[in-house]
């Protein structure tokens, strides 16, 4: 199955954020907690290299918790400062100011040292679409600053936004890489949501994702779907297993095997078969 995704103003947006790495002290970039390393994107870390960053992991509260502490510490490895939030709660949303500060201290005092007392820390928000950035910033800020929505590309220009008197932050719509050069990492980002879903065959889709789940997290289908033996069933006989459960039926008794992906791939997304990660540390280094 092959993916690619990557809109006009995509590639206006890359040009915004070199131009505006200028006007910032720090990068912070959002990524989901289930998908850390699927859902950074490289442009953005070739981009920001010179600049201190940030990595907050986003919807970490359908992430696993055990997987989430080994990517936070991958990834303190490689220089960043690293947060787990959940942006609809707020729960991890005040760190950000703490990290910033922290890794600014020096700047901040050279800043005092100059009589540049007032001067607010600016941040540049990055991360892909959907990842949940406006309700990141939006949780941060105390109001509604950012536009939301459920569906990727809802930002669709930069904008500065105060958090506090001396904290400001500045938004910029969504950024994927122009070609995917791991189907497996478009494929995660499809099953997250990451990716507009009109332009995906989400029977197939469907297919993958029960794969990959019968293989690395069978309780997860059993539990959510009752099933049984699923060693010995391929993805499409668990498909239709689940539709015929459900009750997703069509004229003839046959399954709908359209709803019944989509099904599927909805709970996933709204952590329905319990705090799962696609990937780990391991994965990547192979």
């Amino acid at each position: 199955m092959n993916i690619q995704w990557y809109p006009g103003h995509m590639t206006k947006t890359r040009r915004l954020i070199i131009e505006n790495l200028k006007l910032v002290d720090i990068v912070i970039e959002l990524v989901d907690a289930r998908i850390p390393f699927s859902s950074k994107n490289p442009d953005i870390e070739e981009l920001s290299r010179n600049k201190p960053r940030i990595l907050v992991m986003n919807k970490s509260d359908l992430a696993d918790p055990y997987t989430n502490s080994r990517w936070i510490s991958w990834f303190e490895e490689k220089g960043y400062g690293v947060i787990t939030v959940n942006s609809i709660t707020g729960k991890g949303i005040s760190e950000v100011d703490r990290t910033a500060r922290e890794l600014l201290k020096e700047k901040i005092e050279r800043d005092k040292q100059r009589g540049r007392i007032f001067r607010p820390i600016r941040a540049m928000v990055v991360g892909i679409p959907n990842v949940g950035k406006s309700t990141f910033i939006n949780k941060l800020a105390g109001k509604s600053s950012a536009k939301t929505g459920d569906r990727p590309g809802v930002t669709k220009g930069k904008q500065w936004i105060k958090i506090k008197k001396d904290f400001e932050l500045l938004d910029t719509p969504g950024i994927l890489w122009p070609k995917f050069e791991d189907m497996n990492v478009g494929m995660k980002l499809a099953f997250t949501g990451a990716i507009k879903q009109e332009i995906l065959d989400t029977h197939t889709l469907s297919l993958e994702l029960l794969k990959l789940l019968s293989a690395k997290f069978p309780d997860a289908l059993v539990t959510r779907y009752k099933l049984t033996d699923i060693e010995s069933k391929t993805p499409m006989e668990l498909l239709t297993e689940i539709g015929q459960k459900r009750g997703f039926l069509i004229s003839g008794g046959e399954v709908d095997y359209s709803r019944t992906s989509l099904v599927i791939l909805d709970e996933l997304r709204a952590g329905k078969l319990g705090n799962i990660t696609l990937e780990s540390p391991e994965d990547i280094e192979g």
